[in-house]
């Protein structure tokens, strides 16, 4: 969310902005906000002048009734109840106005980082880098959710009588696999110097609008009824929420915390093949990493996240790739982002298995997230989350890379690094 006084001394730049992302539509909202913004302060003004009128015209009584003077005070008893009636009137409307300019504030995308390449959708985004040679294989590669059969590893049928479309049981050495990933995953990010934490699975609904926007709320985010409470679709939500209305000292900067939860989503519109089996789900589990710093290191901090992804995945023998995201396919709240995405030889092609992104002020001017600097003055800090792993994309991907078949059984190879989280073992066989 942007400043109201930067969108008002800066339209055309915000407009710009807009347009970069291609998202025309919301070009009227910054005119719109201004224009409620000025309505808002002539409001406060005059209110403001109301207030000072009432305590000179207080005082005036006070003078008057000494005097004896009653007639005279009656009549400026009088004018300070009518004042006081339109005084009632400005701070109702300033009220009104002040939520409606937040609102509006809400929906105006934040200013993207000028490194970032101009696109209109997902399919403008551009390539990093690679790394690690693409898996190569002389048999054909089961469907992911084959594979698992192969292992007796899963069970739909039974989780669509239980919960419906979009869920699952994981089983026997499957289920370990899920586990021993996200273990693996929990440790690393603890030997990076990140703070191990589990947080809530609900959050608030002024936690909710604090760190995504009103679009990502209404296509991901199930809502208890009769409570407002939301399940998390990523621990981030929760973590970044963790210093709501807060004030840090800024030499206890960064703060970096990686966080596991199961997350919940509706996963609106999912189709395709990468959206069959377990690739898109209303319910997983998620390692994530948030970072809370200072604005001028917040781009440092995002190359470190993203890096530190690659190397997890490289560390069990996934090929990988960076792809930037172009500014159509960034959410309003993002400044920079990079998705991370592992090689299926299944499709021969990459997919998302991690998402990093630098959101620079505008979850902590929501949220109220504010550092004290060594000069006693306030600011805003910098938030940024990227995905650790997130079973079962994740897994669809250790699973693909890491199958062997021998002409009668299939096996998969179980990374050195991922050895003592399956009790030493160095493949799983199918039954």
């Amino acid at each position: 969310m942007l400043d109201i006084k930067f969108i008002c001394d800066n339209p055309e730049i915000v407009k710009e902005n807009i347009k970069r992302k291609f998202k025309d539509s919301k070009l009227p909202l910054v005119d719109e906000v201004i224009a409620l913004y000025n309505e808002k302060c002539s409001a406060n003004t005059r209110a403001n002048d109301l207030r000072a009128n009432r305590n000179k015209i207080s005082k005036q009584i006070g003078v008057l009734m000494s005097q004896g003077k009653r007639d005279e005070a009656e009549d400026m008893k009088r004018l300070v109840n009518e004042q006081a009636e339109e005084l009632k009137a400005l701070e109702a409307k300033e009220a009104e106005l002040s939520k409606k300019v937040l609102e509006i504030q809400m929906k105006i995308p934040n200013i993207v980082d000028d490194s970032v390449p101009v696109g209109r959708d997902d399919s403008e985004n551009v390539e990093v880098e690679q790394f690690g040679e693409k898996t190569v294989v002389d048999f054909e590669i089961p469907y992911h959710t084959d594979i698992m059969a192969l292992f007796e590893g899963i069970d739909k049928e039974s989780a669509g009588k239980v919960a419906g479309e979009g869920f699952y049981y994981l089983m026997g050495d499957i289920a370990r696999l899920h586990s021993a990933v996200t273990a693996y995953a929990r440790d690393f990010m603890i030997d990076k110097g990140f703070t191990y934490c589990i947080p809530p699975f609900m959050i608030r609904s002024n936690v909710v609008t604090g760190v995504m926007s009103f679009e990502e709320m209404d296509a991901m985010m199930y809502k208890i009824e009769g409570e407002d409470l939301y399940l998390i679709g990523t621990s981030e939500h929760s973590m970044i929420g963790k210093f709501i209305d807060t004030i840090t000292d800024e030499q206890k900067l960064p703060l970096t915390l990686t966080s596991y939860s199961p997350c919940f989503r509706k996963e609106k519109g999912a189709h395709g093949i990468e959206e069959r089996g377990i690739y898109r789900i209303h319910q997983f589990e998620k390692q994530e990493m948030i970072v809370i710093c200072k604005p001028e290191e917040s781009m440092d901090w995002f190359h470190k996240m993203w890096s530190y992804s690659v190397e997890l995945f490289r560390s069990l023998d996934i090929p990988v790739r960076t792809l930037e995201c172009c500014t159509g396919d960034l959410a309003d709240l993002k400044v920079k982002s990079y998705d991370v995405e592992a090689w299926s030889p299944k499709q021969q092609k990459y997919f998302e298995v991690c998402s990093c992104s630098n959101l620079g002020d505008a979850q902590a001017r929501r949220l109220g997230i504010k550092v004290k600097g060594t000069d006693g003055k306030k600011y805003l800090a910098h938030t940024l989350n990227n995905t650790v792993v997130a079973p079962p994309r994740m897994l669809i991907a250790f699973l693909e890379n890491n199958l062997r078949f021998d002409g009668e059984k299939y096996s998969v190879l179980i990374p050195e690094a991922l050895r003592p989280y399956m009790g030493g073992k160095t493949k799983i066989e199918s039954k």
